[in-house]
């Protein structure tokens, strides 16, 4: 590409006085060096800098034993000090300009925690910065940078009925986008079903909304965010979403509407986004991992993928397994997806019901086969049964029927 982004210019001329200027984290440290020591631990406390969450006014203020009002004034001084500091465009200005440039390349819009991931990936010298310094303590940095010293170019999306908590560009307006917004979430209400990305971005662009301002949505693409995208779950299709940044972070963006764990996107309180019990755990541990599971391993599973903070016990996973006539046990202790084509019952049933579909007498190595794609049990276990004669009898040329 002709015209390198500004981004790979610093990595590639690999620079070390560029690139330590979009480490949010020095940036901060060295504007902080022009504040005094209580303007500091203010600053720090309120925007949580030191990585354990923003803290109230009352709280700082019993700290210092001054009152609310007071930690306001003190706030509010110390950031209109850093905003006219002769030397603030020094340390902002590269920062400034990969965050302009990311913002176009998504179409002005993009969700804060979408933005912030982008930045500590690759705002730095990557490995080192993460190793350095905690995420979270990063990303406050960033968002501190970001709304109260970089206001004049970047602008805050709150309090939105349609996006979430997002950065845009300050020149540009949301209309073509919160259109947009508004047709996909009505489109993925009426379809009912959930979507992987690829699906959703190609369902954006049959939107009349999409067709008629579609210009809009065109944008360079410079920056890869493969980095960004990647999950130990589920594969992105990285080139399709740097082809179409502005259509992903609109759904990174939209209120209403969330990825699950294993990458399928639809509205953020449908249980397959976000399950709210074990029971919605397990469903979705067996369908996504497509295969007969352990309850252990179910339960394993569901603490590994993190769906929230709660740890899943194998007891009570096989309870709801055992409770819920959704699940078939297959083996001992496995269980399978009824939706699958699965049905309950012994060995002797699940033969049964293969005899009764059968217009001709099986072979006893048929019906092993046949029963062996529905339970996982040993093969002496089928013939075992198969000696029922109440229920099979066998036949002139050595196969099987019903009696």
């Amino acid at each position: 590409m002709d015209n390198k982004s500004i981004l790979e210019q610093i990595i590639t001329n690999q620079k070390a006085e560029e690139i330590a200027k979009l480490n949010a984290v020095e940036i901060v440290n060295s504007l902080f060096g022009e504040l005094n020591e209580r303007e500091r631990n203010v600053l720090t406390s309120r925007f949580g800098l030191h990585g354990n969450g923003k803290e109230t006014l009352e709280n700082i203020g019993k700290v210092h034993n001054l009152t609310r009002e007071r930690i306001r004034q003190i706030e509010t001084s110390a950031i209109k000090k850093l905003r006219q500091l002769k030397n603030l465009e020094t340390y902002i200005k590269g920062l400034k300009k990969v965050i302009s440039q990311l913002l176009e390349e998504h179409g002005g819009l993009m969700e804060k925690e979408y933005l912030l991931n982008n930045l500590v990936s690759f705002s730095t010298d990557g490995a080192s910065a993460k190793a350095e310094h905690n995420i979270n303590v990063h990303k406050s940095h960033l968002d501190f940078l970001i709304s109260k010293l970089l206001h004049e170019e970047f602008e805050e999306v709150v309090n939105s009925k349609i996006f979430k908590e997002s950065f845009k560009l300050k020149y540009m307006t949301l209309d073509h986008l919160e259109e947009l917004a508004l047709s996909l979430l009505k489109k993925i209400e009426a379809e009912k079903k959930i979507f992987n990305t690829a699906e959703l971005i190609n369902l954006i662009k049959e939107l009349d909304t999409y067709k008629a301002s579609s210009e809009k949505y065109q944008a360079q693409n410079s920056i890869d965010i493969a980095s960004v995208i990647r999950s130990k779950l589920f594969n992105e299709d990285s080139e399709l979403i740097n082809e179409h940044k502005t259509l992903y972070s609109i759904l990174k963006a939209l209120g209403d509407v969330e990825q699950n764990k294993f990458g399928y996107w639809g509205k953020a309180d449908w249980r397959e986004i976000n399950p709210k019990t074990i029971n919605d755990k397990i469903y979705l541990i067996l369908k996504n991992f497509n295969r007969h599971m352990h309850f252990v391993e179910i339960a394993d599973k569901i603490n590994d993928v993190g769906f929230d903070d709660k740890k899943a016990n194998p007891a009570t996973v096989h309870n709801e397994l055992i409770l819920d006539d959704k699940y078939i046990l297959v083996g001992r202790g496995l269980y399978t997806l009824k939706e699958w084509g699965y049905k309950n019952g012994t060995v002797a049933d699940v033969i049964s019901e293969i005899l009764t579909n059968s217009e001709t007498p099986l072979s006893r190595d048929e019906i092993i086969n046949e029963v062996l794609e529905q339970r996982l049990v040993k093969k002496s276990t089928i013939i075992l049964a198969l000696m029922d004669k109440e229920k099979f009898q066998k036949t002139e040329d050595g196969k099987y029927g019903l009696k």
